[in-house]
């Protein structure tokens, strides 16, 4: 029964036996099979892969086409803390994977850009799906960073270009140098640009893809560095167990040990052998082996593309060094390397085949198909997740301040920048954006040589200016360069310190009316003047004031009656005050020939009030007169009835007036009151121009602690008005603290650009409070001699405080130096001014009131005079 059953069993396996022995001799044909036409193999799966590559570059590409691009500018007070970055990065994260379900994995990014064009230094722009515009749009930054829409960008063509990938280098599980916020950690990247130059085609970006880690991936790295942790602990153990095997054997072999044997009383021949246990093998710990890798919040990978363009040669490869050390600044035991191989001089890398076609694609698509090693975590990349910030240098492009440029009346020298790369360049400001400037600093530390570099080169671009300078130092330190044959014609000088055996003087009559100005005009500007710089008001001096009017309301009547019978040189002068109110008889006849030009109130006042006034009562008004008066210089500057100054003409013909009063006693400031008093008047009366029309003016004011002694409110009005009526002020002054309050507050308001020398620490405390203390009173105070900070407002924008050397004229218009013509310059600025000889225009005034006289007599004998006359007897 037994060999029936196994010859049974024996006939059933033989076919399942040869099913097996079939398929196996099967399996081993095909794969000969294959082995031989190993080509064909080859050739389908290169068939399928290129298929499926295409689908997914198309696919891809049809993603990226629905993406948008957002540009963020910050302020100057923009100082992110790391939750409100980390924030940022985890919208970013998010944002990456707003795309279609059907995209592939290398479209859904974000893509931060860093670009220098020479537009400005750094533009941060961020690209991504049109899905996460919120995301992307909403940023924790709040109101310090302004985010738009960006317009495409489109790049000509350079003739060198230079591309490279920078993958991580080092240990794969170790993250990134922490880099403080303080300075900004795009501090290295902008000094790398800082040099560049767009008029030489010069362009660097980089751009650094963010994409979140997939989670398949991310499992298969652990475990491959699970395993090689394991593998790595093995064979230390095994090392460990080798060395200790090698040391029991050495101590066994040893003499010391052989007679340690013989003396010891154990039996047998392993009697004194050691038992040696091998290592166990130490538990690999997870978070040590795996790193940054260990969890998975907050893990993305990134792709770190660069590329740096110029039309010269060289300057490309330079560019992408500079950035390369930059990059170097994050490294620590993990760091940013660039991806290729160098054979001796040459590297092989995004610039050649056959990394090139695909740096292309994914740069000009914005796909992100970053190496196996750039997985990083959002912390490691705070540096890069935020626009520039408040500790962040920026230097100076011609983007940012314009290069001045000789004649161009459209732009205002405002001193030397030395940039980064060691060039340096004359800058300057918009002249339709610089409306007041004021310039502060120690004496002789180039303040006033500044403004008139300024000055001079406003007026050979053709603008007409105003220079007041109480010192007179200014006028020969400008002459050599003013002394050109187009502007000769144009200059005037107001002198008033009489120097020289013959000095030559100009005039002017400030109750004239030859000029055809509004009559209340004129007194109100004479009478403000005369309260502003002997400190009346009213109630401190009322009836001064109201003498003061009703005389120069009379006096200038007398003037308007004169012009309109055709005989301004009869006109009376301020001189005349004394003689209307002190001369009765010059009085009534004065009183008698205008009386019809006069409204029933002043009349009333002369009949009724001025009688019961005691004599004593005008020596407050009658002292300043008589000190001006006791002057030869200001009689006879004051004393002529047709006076040749006309600021309102000057400024509408682009004259260029240089004014020198006499020095800074209380008849000069008077006088000083009264010129600026007048400026007020004639730039108001401009409003009877159409602004358009209103030809640019500019006015320079040097020692402001003079001027503004003499007429406080005065020159606080200039800073407040003058923008409307095109006529912009600079104002030069060693302390700012001893200006009036009214006029501090006017010109640090009002201030287009604020500029400061070296100085005591004091003094320049109140600019560098208006900066925020930055820089501070301690870097300003020891700055060299001619060396300026200065802010400025470019294109509606703030610029600086920002370090500049100040022109030196001998060196910035060394080219439009005529010493030669000086005399000439000096002739014609006398001409134009109708400047006399003192002694002749002495004389004049002091026979103009028997002139005055005269014409009033002739006149109140005519027509209702005769009359009238009998009232004020």
């Amino acid at each position: 029964m037994d060999a029936a059953a196994s010859s049974l069993t024996s006939r059933a396996d033989e076919p399942a036996s040869a099913q097996v022995l079939d398929l196996l001799k099967g399996v081993s044909s095909t794969v000969d099979w294959l082995y031989g036409h190993w080509y064909l193999l080859a050739l389908v799966i290169a068939v399928f892969w290129g298929a499926s590559e295409a689908v997914v570059r198309h696919l891809a590409a049809r993603a990226s086409a629905e993406r948008m691009a957002l540009e963020l500018v910050p302020n100057r007070h923009f100082a992110p803390g790391l939750e409100e970055i980390f924030r940022r990065g985890v919208q970013l994260a998010r944002a990456s994977t707003a795309m279609p379900w059907w995209a592939p994995r290398r479209a859904k990014s974000v893509q931060i850009r860093l670009r220098a064009d020479g537009s400005s230094p750094l533009r941060y722009r961020i690209e991504g799906p049109v899905g996460g515009e919120r995301l992307l749009t909403m940023t924790p930054f709040g109101p310090n960073v302004t985010v738009s829409q960006a317009r495409p960008i489109v790049d000509k063509p350079r003739e060198h270009t230079v591309r490279a990938e920078f993958i991580l280098r080092g240990k794969l599980i170790s993250p990134l140098r922490e880099v403080p916020l303080n300075p900004d950690p795009l501090q290295p990247l902008v000094d790398a640009v800082s040099d560049l130059r767009a008029e030489l085609g010069d362009l660097a970006e980089i751009r650094l893809d963010i994409q979140r880690a997939p989670k398949w991936e991310l499992r298969a790295r652990r475990q491959q560095l699970m395993s090689t942790a394991r593998r790595k602990e093995r064979r230390e153990a095994q090392r460990s167990a080798r060395w200790l095997r090698q040391d029991a054997s050495g101590i066994e072999d040893s003499l010391g040990w052989q007679l340690q044997q013989l003396l010891s009383n154990q039996p047998g021949p392993a009697a004194g052998r050691r038992l040696v246990m091998p290592p166990v093998p130490r538990r690999v710990d997870p978070a040590e082996a795996l790193g940054k890798l260990a969890e998975d919040d907050h893990l993305v990978r990134v792709q770190l593309l660069v590329m740096c363009a110029s039309n010269t040669e060289g300057r490309a490869q330079a560019r992408l060094a500079q950035l390369q050390a930059a990059f170097d600044v994050f490294g620590g035991r993990s760091r940013w390397a660039i991806r290729g191989w160098r054979l001796g001089p040459w590297r092989l890398g995004a610039d050649h085949w056959p990394s090139r076609s695909g740096f292309e694609r994914r740069w000009t698509l914005g796909h992100c198909q970053p190496p196996r090693a750039n997985w990083v975590r959002l912390e490691e990349l705070t540096g890069l997740l935020k626009p520039p910030t408040v500790y962040c240098r920026l230097p100076l492009l011609a983007g940012d301040l314009p290069t001045f440029a000789f004649g161009d009346p459209a732009l205002l020298l405002q001193g030397i920048y030395r940039g980064p790369d060691g060039r340096e360049r004359l800058v300057a400001t918009h002249s339709e954006e610089t409306l007041f400037e004021v310039g502060v600093g120690k004496a002789g530390g180039g303040k006033t040589e500044r403004a008139l570099a300024q000055a001079i080169g406003w007026a050979h671009a053709g603008g007409g200016l105003m220079f007041v300078d109480p010192h007179r130092d200014s006028w020969p330190r400008a002459t050599t360069f003013l002394a050109h044959e187009t502007l000769m014609e144009r200059i005037a000088l107001i002198d008033l310190n009489g120097l020289g055996p013959s000095p030559r003087v100009s005039s002017w009559n400030p109750i004239g009316m030859h000029q055809g100005q509004p009559a209340h005009e004129v007194v109100e500007a004479i009478a403000d003047a005369y309260a502003s710089a002997l400190g009346w008001d009213d109630a401190t001096a009322p009836r001064a004031i109201t003498i003061l009017t009703a005389a120069l309301t009379v006096l200038v009547a007398v003037n308007e009656a004169a012009c309109r019978a055709g005989r301004p040189e009869d006109q009376a002068t301020i001189f005349h005050v004394r003689a209307l109110l002190t001369d009765a008889a010059f009085r009534k006849t004065a009183l008698a020939a205008v009386a019809e030009r006069l409204d029933e109130e002043t009349r009333s006042w002369w009949q009724v009030v001025f009688p019961t006034l005691p004599p004593d009562a005008f020596a407050v008004v009658l002292n300043p007169i008589a000190r001006l008066a006791a002057n030869p210089v200001t009689r006879a500057f004051l004393g002529q009835p047709i006076g040749v100054y006309n600021i309102r003409a000057a400024m509408d013909s682009r004259m260029i007036v240089w004014v020198c009063p006499g020095g800074n006693g209380p008849t000069d400031r008077l006088l000083t009151a009264l010129l600026a008093r007048d400026l007020l008047r004639a730039v108001r009366s401009r409003r009877d121009t159409p602004e358009d029309q209103r030809v640019p003016f500019r006015a320079y004011f040097d020692e402001l602690i003079t001027l503004t002694g003499a007429a406080p409110e005065t020159i606080a009005s200039m800073f407040e008005d003058f923008r409307k009526y095109q006529c912009q002020v600079h104002g030069m002054t060693q302390l700012l603290a001893r200006l009036p309050g009214p006029v501090r507050l006017s010109l640090v308001q009002n201030a287009s650009t604020l500029a400061t020398t070296a100085g005591s620490r004091s003094a320049i405390a109140p600019i560098t409070a208006e900066w925020g203390e930055e820089p501070s009173p301690d870097q300003v105070a020891t700055m060299e001699r001619f060396e300026h900070y200065v802010s400025m407002n470019v294109r509606g924008r703030r610029i600086g405080p920002v370090q500049l050397r100040g022109p030196y004229l001998d060196a910035v218009f060394s080219g439009l130096a005529r010493p030669k013509k000086v005399p000439a310059l000096e002739q014609a600025a006398h001409a134009n001014a109708c400047a006399l000889p003192l002694s002749q225009l002495t004389q004049r005034a002091a026979e103009q009131l028997g002139r005055a006289t005269a014409f009033l007599a002739e006149h109140s004998s005519t027509g209702a005079g005769p009359a009238l006359s009998k009232e004020y007897e």
